[in-house]
């Protein structure tokens, strides 16, 4: 039982901001309506996120809470939360961890429902595509539901012409990759949560901190939020030029002119001159550091294993970053690019990396280790070798259509993330000759500064160019999807030109704000709208922290 004049009995919660009661603290509010039950006329309501109604009931029996005389329970059914202008979120974070780690497929039906409700809204989608197990398991729940109300969008004009599903695990290395363009890094640094941001002093030049609104309604921020950050400070330094320019427009002015300026511009200026002044802190913040933690040197270890170079050194530098004791979090996560991009670590490399983690870290993250392989984190690569050795030899015996069936088999038993296969096939890795251009960036592989398009976006990119899986086929097979890759495409009559261009992109399993800027750059050059649904905006700490049974 909780009293409230123990120090350490939980605060009641912030029900201003939107966010889900953590259960200690509707235990808490169940055991004050306990003790506050004997004041006559006094009745309690409970909003519960869904999902979260049966357990509260459950719960409010157990603790023997009166009925409906006093507490009434209802479900807060909201399913889709719009971030920006071309960003929806479910803020379902636990639904990379409870999916992709523990199996559970309870929120499927949920992702199912908020596809159902867009439909709807904006009537069926012509061209549906989708790859991963989970996105399979939608779409079909999804399916299921049209049918049963059929009606409802039968007959109308598509809005949107294009609806792609795609699951976090067909692309854990994207997700690991240090993010580079503005909005990623102000995401890594300041964490950014239901499309705002908590600013602290060191940004915002006083002593209090600040909560940010990150939208287009931003102007300062909407024209640097793709932009990768060396050329940020150079367009924050103009920008400053021009309101300068514009504040002095003042001198010279007559009374009628200086009325006009301060009722029609004044206003937009003192707005525009407070938020340049926030992205300008923010990015001396990210600078100082980035400058202490080396950053530098981290992208190029990075770079190195995804291009697949100077794999001894970047082990090397991943050994004396768990021996500095740099950060547990930041630690792992090399390990588990490294793992990914090379098929898994040699035994004698993880057990020594996972020795030194454990002993730098402490015993307790054990159990983690193994959460990381349960999900083809950070695996070895002695059974994948072994495979491979026997794949090849049973090859050599049966057909091709055979071959590719064992092969698949044998991959998802292992599994391998094929990265290296895959990257050569889809040409991740740009040769460009020279210097990559950062100020006028020629493909999506900007959002890694020249070194890698994100394979998520590229696998979009190829889908939509074919309009099918046709030709992709040994991509799928490599990425152990060749049951879960889907193509369902109906008669475009009624569909206009206008609605073909807008495209869904649905993460199941969480997207990061690289993913997303490197398909605002494909919209742009092809001539398509991106819209993103997510069940979270992620980004590689919290898909480690996802992972982790050592809670910070």
């Amino acid at each position: 039982m909780a009293f409230p004049h123990r120090p350490d009995a939980p605060e009641l919660p912030d029900f201003s901001m939107l966010k889900r009661l953590a259960r200690d603290q509707l235990i808490y509010l169940l055991e004050q309506i306990v003790l506050l039950g004997q004041t006559p006329h006094q009745e309690y309501a409970i909003h519960c996120h869904f999902m979260r109604v049966r357990w509260c009931l459950r719960k409010r029996e157990s603790m023997e809470v009166r009925g409906d005389e006093y507490v009434s329970c209802d479900e807060w059914a909201f399913s889709l939360l719009p971030l920006d202008v071309d960003l929806l979120s479910m803020e379902l974070p636990e639904f990379f961890r409870d999916y992709f780690l523990e199996g559970d497929q309870r929120w499927i039906n949920t992702v199912a429902q908020a596809l159902h409700l867009l439909s709807t809204l904006y009537g069926p989608f012509p061209n549906c595509y989708g790859i991963g197990r989970c996105a399979k398991m939608a779409y079909e729940l999804w399916r299921n539901l049209e049918e049963e109300e059929d009606g409802e969008t039968k007959g109308r004009r598509p809005e949107i012409g294009h609806i792609f599903l795609l699951d976090r695990d067909v692309d854990f290395v994207t997700a690991l990759c240090s993010q580079v363009v503005y909005e990623g890094l102000v995401d890594d640094t300041f964490r950014i949560k239901c499309g705002s941001v908590d600013f602290g002093p060191e940004v915002t030049s006083s002593d209090k901190s600040l909560k940010v609104l990150l939208n287009a309604e931003d102007k300062v921020f909407n024209e640097i939020r793709n932009e990768h950050f060396s050329n940020v400070f150079g367009f924050l330094s103009q920008k400053a030029r021009n309101l300068q320019a514009q504040y002095d427009r003042r001198r010279g002015m007559d009374i009628k002119q200086m009325k006009n300026f301060v009722s029609q511009e004044l206003k937009g200026l003192k707005q525009e001159h407070r938020l340049l002044s926030l992205h300008i802190g923010a990015c001396e913040s990210i600078m100082k550091k980035k400058t202490k933690q080396d950053f530098q040197e981290l992208i190029k270890t990075e770079h190195a294993l995804l291009e697949g170079f100077n794999i001894r050194e970047s082990t090397s530098y991943i050994e004396e970053h768990i021996d500095r004791q740099v950060s547990p979090i930041e630690s792992l996560r090399l390990m588990c690019l490294l793992s990914i991009t090379e098929n898994g670590l040699i035994p004698k490399d993880y057990r020594s990396l996972k020795t030194q983690y454990l002993q730098s870290y402490g015993p307790e993250h054990l159990l983690t280790f193994s959460n990381l392989r349960r999900a083809g984190l950070l695996t070895e690569q002695a059974p994948g070798d072994t495979l491979t050795a026997v794949e090849s030899k049973v090859s050599k015996l049966v057909t091709d259509k055979a071959a590719g069936k064992i092969t698949d088999a044998f991959s998802s038993l292992a599994k391998r993330s094929n990265f290296r296969a895959i990257s050569k096939k889809l040409n991740l890795i740009p040769r460009v000759d020279g210097e990559y251009d950062l100020k006028v960036p020629r493909d999506m592989a900007y959002v890694f500064s020249g070194a890698y398009v994100p394979l998520s976006c590229r696998i979009i990119e190829q889908v939509l160019e074919r309009r099918s899986w046709q030709g992709l086929d040994e991509v799928v097979r490599l990425l152990n999807c060749s049951d879960f890759a889907f193509t369902d495409m109906t008669k475009e009559d009624k569909a206009s030109s206008e609605s073909l261009r807008l495209i869904l992109v649905v993460f199941l399993g969480g997207c990061t704000f690289s993913e997303i800027s490197a398909l605002r750059f494909l919209g742009r050059e092809k001539g398509h709208r991106f819209i993103f649904l997510t069940t979270a905006v992620t980004n590689s700490a919290r898909l480690m922290e996802a992972m982790s049974e050592v809670k910070a």
